[in-house]
């Protein structure tokens, strides 16, 4: 058994300083009595004395395409591995892989050979974002190949995907997107709203029909306004949504950052980085999907535009600016960081949190918030 002594542990109630105890790669309760903490089958074979240092649980990105100069677009285990281990290295312990808009083989052969990394627990599962979008709320979506919702072509991603496929975002107002919604959710698929022109009451239906997460709130989408809300307001005052919210203060600046946190209220934002291969790289010239993009300042851009082609951030660096930027108590951030995505994900049963019985995946974080230890499955990194 492995104990962490003297942490701040940074639970979805507060922080508490005490011990945590790690057996069998899960987080275990504290043995009732030093009677049964000298027992051999729960006497620690590993103590660290963290001295009041912050231990967090493990990241939850349910919204990355990439980072270390590798896409999950590339469909290759190689990239993929690549990018995931960047990403797990910074402190994100349970990644969900996202695919842009590509035409149908690309897309298919990405789902399948991302499936087999799920299946071998490198990834969570992957995230489709497109091709069902607006071509007004394009973004970094290449417009020449989107189309409009195809409940055939979904079904056979599903297939592809063996069960690890778990979101598809969609603008709701293209026709036969409802229809799409629900087929999702019959599949085991999270439907998102996102990259949409979509009025409120088209995104109030999507989210009656099963929709449950809205995709980068604000970015890619009908903007607020106080006469018709569209979809920011309908995701913000709806409590069956989590709504992604990208806080890398490009995206999105921190008052309204903060603005998104006070509406939807505890519990319902999941922080995410939407990172692409520049992530951890520098700036320069890289791809999203078949798009150019340029990356100036850690700012990426498309290629000869200004549309924001993703970030370049890890989810630590999200978390951190939350504290310190946003201005949330660590327990509220950490809660957006972890277990609201696992929630949203339906795994806060094994990940998200440090509560006995879910996974040891864990962060150690020095007082300027930035990560010292990463553990997975009880495994220092």
């Amino acid at each position: 058994m492995t104990v962490l002594r003297d942490a701040r542990l940074v639970l979805p109630g507060g922080v508490r300083r005490g011990d945590l105890h790690i057996r069998d790669a899960r987080i275990v309760p504290e043995p009732a009595s030093p009677s049964v903490a000298g027992g051999s089958d729960t006497a620690p074979s590993e103590v660290i004395d963290l001295g009041g240092r912050y231990v967090v649980p493990g990241f939850v990105d349910m919204h990355v395409h990439g980072g270390a100069g590798a896409s999950y677009q590339a469909g290759t285990a190689e990239d993929a591995r690549r990018a995931a281990a960047f990403h797990l290295a910074a402190g994100t312990t349970t990644t969900i892989a996202s695919l842009v808009t590509g035409d149908p083989r690309e897309l298919a052969d990405a789902v399948a050979a991302l499936a087999d990394l799920a299946a071998d627990g490198v990834l969570a599962g992957v995230h489709l974002e497109g091709p069902y979008l607006a071509r007004e709320r394009c973004g970094a979506h290449d417009p020449a190949l989107l189309r409009p919702p195809d409940l055939d072509e979904f079904r056979r991603l599903a297939e592809l995907g063996r069960g690890h496929l778990r979101m598809i975002t969609v603008a709701p107002e293209l026709p036969g997107a409802l229809d799409l919604v629900r087929a999702a959710g019959d599949a085991g698929v999270i439907a998102a709203v996102g990259h949409t022109e979509a009025p409120g009451a088209i995104a109030r239906a999507a989210f009656d029909a099963g929709a449950r997460v809205a995709t980068h709130l604000f970015n890619a989408m009908r903007p607020l306004h106080h006469r018709e809300g569209g979809p920011i307001a309908a995701a913000l005052t709806d409590p069956r949504v989590t709504v992604e919210l990208i806080n890398d203060g490009v995206h999105v600046e921190p008052a309204v950052a903060r603005l998104a946190f006070d509406a939807a209220g505890p519990g319902r934002v999941a922080l995410i980085t939407d990172a692409m291969a520049a992530a951890g790289m520098g700036d320069g010239d890289y791809r999203l999907g078949v798009m150019d993009v340029q990356v100036r300042g850690g700012r990426a851009t498309l290629a000869g535009g200004s549309s924001i082609a993703g970030s370049t951030i890890t989810m630590a660096d999200g978390f951190r600016r939350a504290v310190t930027e946003v201005g949330l108590p660590i327990e509220r951030a950490a809660e957006a960081a972890a277990l609201t995505p696992a929630r949203a994900l339906g795994i806060d049963a094994r990940v998200g949190s440090l509560e006995p019985g879910k996974d040891a995946d864990l962060l150690v974080l020095d007082d300027d918030l930035t990560v010292s230890r990463v553990m997975k499955g009880g495994r220092w990194l």
